[in-house]
């Protein structure tokens, strides 16, 4: 998880100060030095880290203590306020031209995830702002850079725009005029990218810019290549003027030194993360929310997101009255399971809680092959024996057995879990939990 060591540092240097009725000078100081290390270890500059010391220093010692806060707690709140202004503040959305197509510049360095960025963005702005994207191939070096797009485009069915290996230039305003005829309004361009930064691909990415004047340009950058990847980001700038940063692999860096990092250098705000390999695994960037992350506060608002993504409304209502009337059978649990594994694995569902130890449940997930097997055991019953589990005589199971390609054992194991989910929702709907879902006028988990 990112920020995970710069997390566990953290929260180590508060727990000294929630030891002390009263902060002295010399309490600020010694937290500010496990802070300033943690950040540098982090891989965040120094100049960032040396201003943002002495920003929550000042803060910590100006007597800004609430009422309702003891010292230790304030000092956690001016970290909190602090880190979400060296992110940005709040998160950047990008901007829609008044005049169809929005054309989008994606830039980078080789390797940064230019390419499947480009696809995972098309692929959220089409699902949360009703867009029509078409993706352009302007990466005529790289080789299979064409195929790559053409791949990840087909998965999401989104169509690509391509000319072989012309110019890009051409490409590019030949891809303006497609998208005005095809209807799309929403235009992505995949550029090339060098291992470094050169005057070739600086003067390449300057024409495609004034040949088609993008409504904005977005690096794409490599979360764990730290401190490169801020180098790059202020080079890129300098350049041509970008419009926001994306980070990639941000999931897989635990030190999260360029998310601190870039804003504070380039004044251009992060707007995507990319938290995973698959192409639906790209999210908005909210400073505050990954503020509350770092410091162990959890980020539910992007917990009841993923829930809102993952549950659909209908079902969930359908599925908070049978638990309701007990109705549970096992085709609901069976798509209870199939939900919550498409919210991603446990761990990062962790991080997201407050208090929770996210490094507890390090690698944990849903068990693929656990959940295939559930799946065939369940599809080889017929519709009266999923409705009424009850009935599952040995006969019938060796049955189930047989078809499922498992044994009698493994639907035993099955049926005593959904037992057990069975008796924990009678006991939570008989009065001790029944707001969780839904009843008595209230909203509860399901309606969240």
């Amino acid at each position: 998880m990112a920020f995970e060591n710069l997390s566990e540092k953290l929260n180590a240097a508060y727990k000294k100060l929630r030891g002390k009725g009263r902060l002295k000078e010399a309490d600020i100081k010694e937290a500010m030095r496990e802070v300033r290390l943690a950040l540098l270890e982090a891989d965040v500059g120094f100049k960032v880290v040396k201003d943002f010391i002495n920003t929550v220093s000042e803060r910590s010692l100006g007597k800004d203590v609430l009422e309702s806060l003891t010292p230790a707690q304030m000092v956690i709140k001016i970290v909190n306020e602090e880190l979400c202004a060296l992110m940005g503040a709040e998160n950047a959305k990008i901007t829609i031209s008044s005049k169809p197509p929005t054309i989008i510049m994606m830039i980078g360095l080789q390797g940064s995830g230019k390419t499947t960025t480009s696809a995972k963005l098309a692929g959220y702005m089409r699902k949360n702002n009703s867009k029509k994207p078409l993706l352009v191939a302007c990466d005529i070096y790289r080789p299979a850079a064409i195929e790559q797009l053409k791949t990840v485009g087909k998965q999401l069915d989104i169509p690509v725009f391509e000319m072989g290996t012309s110019n890009p230039v051409d490409i590019a305003k030949a891809s303006i005029k497609h998208a005005n005829k095809q209807g799309n309004d929403l235009v992505l361009l995949d550029t090339a990218g060098r291992l470094h930064i050169d005057d070739e691909l600086v003067d390449e990415l300057k024409r495609i810019k004034a040949a088609v004047d993008p409504t904005e340009i977005l690096l794409v950058v490599d979360a764990m290549t730290g401190q490169d990847a801020v180098n790059a980001s202020s080079a890129f700038n300098d350049a041509l003027g970008i419009d926001g940063v994306i980070l990639t692999k941000l999931d897989g860096d635990a030190r999260g030194g360029a998310a601190l990092s870039v804003r504070a250098i380039t004044g251009k705000p992060i707007k995507f993360s990319g938290i995973g390999e698959k192409l639906d695994q790209i999210e908005p960037f909210h400073p505050d929310r990954m503020a509350s992350r770092i410091l162990g506060m959890g980020d539910v608002l992007t917990l009841i997101e993923k829930a809102e993504l993952a549950f659909d409304e209908k079902k969930a209502q359908e599925m908070a009255d049978k638990l309701l009337k007990n109705k549970f059978t096992l085709t609901d649990y069976y798509e209870q399971l199939t939900q919550v594994k498409s919210m991603g694995g446990l761990s990062d569902i962790a991080g997201m809680l407050p208090g929770m130890d996210a490094k507890a449940l390090a690698g944990a997930s849903i068990d693929e092959g656990l959940l295939t097997k559930t799946e065939a055991i369940i599809l080889s019953m017929t519709k009266h024996e999923r409705e009424n589990p009850s009935v599952l005589n040995s006969s019938r199971k060796k049955r189930i057995a047989a078809g499922s390609g498992t044994a009698v054992v493994d639907i035993n194991r099955l049926l005593k879990q959904f037992e057990a989910m069975q008796i924990m929702t009678k006991q939570m709907t008989k009065g001790k939990m029944p707001a969780m879902f839904g009843g008595k006028g209230k909203k509860g988990m399901f309606g969240m």
